[in-house]
């Protein structure tokens, strides 16, 4: 028996297709019986571009570079925020200006002890102008320092654990509208500990309000580093210490530190590598 061609098989998968069309409007499909076949027939639409690809004879790019796309310009003012000297967190000039900013810890704490010293910042965060779409710094407001002193504050009141000496900062004043995407890149970056999306050690900027208010447990920052007298009251952690200490090391193997600026930059060019 002669073996059907190439050619004769998509004959084949386009009739099947057209039997999938012809069933699936005769059907009355349930809301996840659509999800599921939604599914599949993405899954199928990967598996034929795949092979597409396969049968051109040109290469197609891992990637198409847009710098018109957020992300992309995300990524480029990250970089110009690495690029920034790191100054001590302990005193902080008044400029003006919003941006993103990144903190960076250098201290004894035996929770961070593999991120200390490193080019890893514990935290990092965006600071919006006051004016939507301001112009100059003077329009935007002096947002980044205001940001940056809040911080300082509430690690200053944690003195029972973290010595303000012991951290640094790097900020960028970033044309308004922008700051979001390089926070956004920042953040899938480096993983920090202290952020909310990494979903480890959150609360450090949190602000106060009643514990009963919406039932508010503690959130593990303020468990590991107790100061805010409004985040004593409440009555319940949202992670116990040894919840927060094992997602602390797993966290470590999942996302290892950059021990320099050399592995920083080299991270940024295998992302815009094609």
């Amino acid at each position: 028996m002669k073996k059907p061609t190439p050619a004769a098989e998509v004959g084949r998968l386009r009739q099947d297709v057209a039997n999938l069309l012809r069933a699936a409007s005769e059907a009355e499909l349930t809301k996840p019986a659509r999800r599921k076949l939604n599914t599949e027939i993405r899954a199928a639409i990967e598996d034929l571009n795949r092979f597409l690809g396969d049968l051109d004879l040109i290469r197609q790019p891992s990637s198409l570079f847009d710098p018109s796309n957020p992300k992309v310009i995300g990524r480029f003012v990250a970089l110009a925020l690495v690029a920034q000297p790191r100054r001590p967190l302990v005193q902080i000039p008044s400029v003006y200006g919003a941006g993103i900013y990144a903190i960076y810890y250098r201290g004894p704490f035996r929770l961070y002890e593999a991120v200390s010293g490193t080019e890893t910042p514990i935290y990092v965060g965006q600071a919006a102008p006051g004016v939507r779409g301001a112009r100059a710094p003077y329009e935007q407001g002096p947002k980044l320092t205001d940001r940056l002193n809040q911080h300082r504050a509430n690690i200053v009141k944690a003195a029972s654990t973290l010595d303000i000496d012991h951290f640094e900062y790097r900020s960028l004043v970033v044309s308004s509208g922008w700051e979001g995407a390089a926070e956004t890149y920042l953040i899938h970056l480096f993983q920090p500990l202290w952020n909310k999306e990494t979903k480890i050690l959150y609360g450090l900027g949190k602000h106060g309000d009643a514990p009963e208010t919406r039932g508010n447990k503690r959130s593990p920052w303020d468990t590991v580093h107790p100061s805010r007298a409004w985040a004593g009251r409440s009555a319940q952690d949202a992670k116990s210490v040894e919840q927060i200490e094992a997602m602390v090391a797993s966290h470590m193997i999942a996302h290892p530190v950059f021990q320099d600026m050399d592995a920083v930059l080299e991270s940024f060019l295998a992302e815009l590598r094609q």
